[in-house]
This record gives structure tokens, C-alpha cells and sequence, in this order.
């Protein structure tokens, strides 16, 4: 009659004969123990603000390497207009808190129109790793007037996937 150990054995997979070997067992073990982290490391991502990103707009901003200070700078170039002129890659400058899911402001300043923009956000990391940026901005166009002033002031949201 064949014991337990051998029946069990014969049902075992591979895996589970290799453990029988203590020196292959610690392998097994620390192969394990890497796969572990490792997936552990990925669903843990954190945002970077630096590279090209896309707003649902179509507009594209590319943020340059963010300072041990949270400082960054960049370009934007916006997809819409009602400036009347021809939309220009305008400068931006701004600043993130150094936390995950970091909330972060940046100002553009519009080459082509008499307005500036200001744009404050966070940033997001789903499961699969994809980093989003959540955003509102102020659009403040030039009030010719006092009078003016309660039309030039613009606000409404944006919501940025990393395309870079």
C-alpha cells in the first residue's frame, strides 16, 4: 500500500517536489519574495508631473524636471482659442507638494493674447498604473474697462492623461 506521502506526491506539482530540498526551498522562497515586491512596487506608483501630457481638450503641456523644491516650468499649447489670433506655445511655471497623489498650481502666461491662466490640481494613479491629473483653472482676459470687469474672468475644469 503506498503511503500518503507518495500519493501526494505523485499529485504534487513540480513546485511542491522542490521544496522538499531546503537549499532549493530558500531559492524558491526569495524568487517568491521578489515577485512579491515587485507587483507590490507597481500597484503603488507614484505620479511624476514631468513628460507630455493631453487634456480632454486636446491641448498639450510638457513639464520639465520637477526641483527637489517641488518647482517645475514648461510649455503649453492649447487646442482652443478665442483670442482671434494664432494660437503660440505659451510658457508655464508652477510648483507641487512633495507627497503621493501630490496636489500641484501652475500659471500660464498666454504669448499670443492679453490673459493668464492659472490651473491648480492633483494627481491620481489607478490600478493599472495610469497617472491622471485632475485640474481647474481661471482664465482671466484683459477687462478693457472697469465695467468689463465682471466678464473677464473664466473658470472650468480639465482632466489631463499622460501621453510622454
Amino acid at each position: 500500500m503506498p503511503s500518503v506521502h507518495s500519493s501526494a506526491r505523485k499529485r504534487c506539482p513540480r513546485v511542491c517536489r522542490m521544496m522538499e530540498k531546503p537549499d532549493r526551498a530558500l531559492s524558491f522562497a526569495l524568487l517568491c519574495s521578489i515577485l512579491f515586491f515587485s507587483m507590490a512596487s507597481k500597484s503603488q506608483n507614484k505620479c511624476l508631473l514631468s513628460g507630455t501630457w493631453m487634456n480632454d481638450l486636446g491641448s498639450n503641456m510638457t513639464i520639465g524636471k520637477v526641483t527637489p523644491d517641488g518647482e517645475f516650468k514648461g510649455t503649453y499649447m492649447t487646442a482652443v482659442s478665442a483670442a482671434g489670433k494664432p494660437i503660440q506655445r505659451s510658457p508655464l511655471y508652477g510648483a507641487q507638494q512633495l507627497r503621493p497623489n501630490f496636489s500641484f498650481g501652475f500659471t500660464v502666461s498666454w504669448t499670443f493674447a492679453n490673459s493668464t491662466t492659472v490651473f491648480v490640481g492633483q494627481c491620481f494613479v489607478d490600478k493599472a498604473g495610469e497617472e491622471t491629473l485632475q485640474t481647474a483653472w481661471l482664465l482671466r482676459n484683459e477687462a478693457i474697462t472697469q465695467a468689463d470687469n465682471w466678464k473677464a474672468t473664466l473658470v472650468g475644469p480639465n482632466v489631463f492623461k499622460r501621453i510622454k
